[in-house]
C-alpha cells in the first residue's frame, strides 16, 4: 500500500471505532448497554466455536462477514429489531452508511467489504446464511443474559429471526435451548 492508501485505512479505522460507542438495545449481565463492537466480537467467537459443525463453510469468509455485517451502524446507529418493523428501508440506509464509512479506503478494499456486506444482506452463500443465523442467536442470547429494563419484551425473541435459524440441526438445537431460556425469562419477568 502506498502512503495515501495507508492514510485512508487509518481514517477508516478511526471512524469504525465509533462501533465501540454505538449502543444496541441489549444490556450486558452487569447492566451496561451493549455496544455494536461487543456484539460483533461475540458473534465472531460463536463462529469460531461452531466451526467444526460446518465443515463446508469457509471459516475465514464467515468471520469476515461477521466483522463487517454491522459496520454501517458506525454512522447510522443500531435500529432494534422491534423498530425495524416500522422502517422498511433499513437495509438501504445501512448500505448507504457503509459506503460512506468505506469512502477513505482504497477501491479494492471498498469493493471487497461491500461485496461481503451485500452477500450477508441477501443471505446468498452458506457463510452469509450461517452469519445471519448466528447473529440472531447471539442477540437472543444477550437478551436472555442481560440485565434488561423493566417491561422488556422477551416474547418478541421467540419469533425473532426464526427464518434464519431453521434447516440446520446444530442451529436449531441452539435455538431450542435459547427459546427455553427466553420462555423462562418471560415468565420470571412477566412479559
Amino acid at each position: 500500500m502506498n502512503t495515501a492508501d495507508l492514510s485512508g485505512v487509518i481514517e477508516f479505522l478511526r471512524a469504525a471505532e465509533q462501533l465501540k460507542n454505538t449502543t444496541r438495545t441489549s444490556w450486558t449481565s452487569s447492566g451496561a448497554q451493549e455496544t455494536v463492537a461487543a456484539h460483533t466480537w461475540r458473534l465472531c467467537l460463536m463462529s469460531l466455536l461452531f466451526e467444526r459443525n460446518f465443515p463446508d463453510v469457509d471459516i475465514a469468509k464467515l468471520i469476515k462477514i461477521c466483522i463487517i455485517h454491522d459496520l454501517g451502524e458506525a454512522i447510522g446507529g443500531d435500529i432494534s429489531a422491534v423498530e425495524q418493523q416500522h422502517q422498511p428501508a433499513k437495509a438501504e440506509q445501512e448500505r448507504a452508511d457503509l459506503l460512506e464509512l468505506l469512502a477513505p479506503l482504497p477501491t479494492h478494499l471498498r469493493e471487497d467489504i461491500t461485496a461481503l456486506w451485500d452477500e450477508y444482506e441477501a443471505a446468498s452463500s452458506r457463510e452469509a446464511k450461517l452469519a445471519k443465523a448466528l447473529d440472531k442467536l447471539e442477540t437472543i442470547m444477550q437478551h436472555n443474559q442481560g440485565q434488561n429494563p423493566a417491561g422488556f419484551d422477551y416474547r418478541f425473541n421467540l419469533g425473532y429471526g426464526r427464518q434464519y435459524t431453521v434447516g440446520d440441526p446444530v442451529i436449531e438445537a441452539v435455538r431450542e435451548l435459547l427459546d427455553k431460556e427466553t420462555e423462562e425469562r418471560a415468565r420470571e419477568f412477566g412479559s
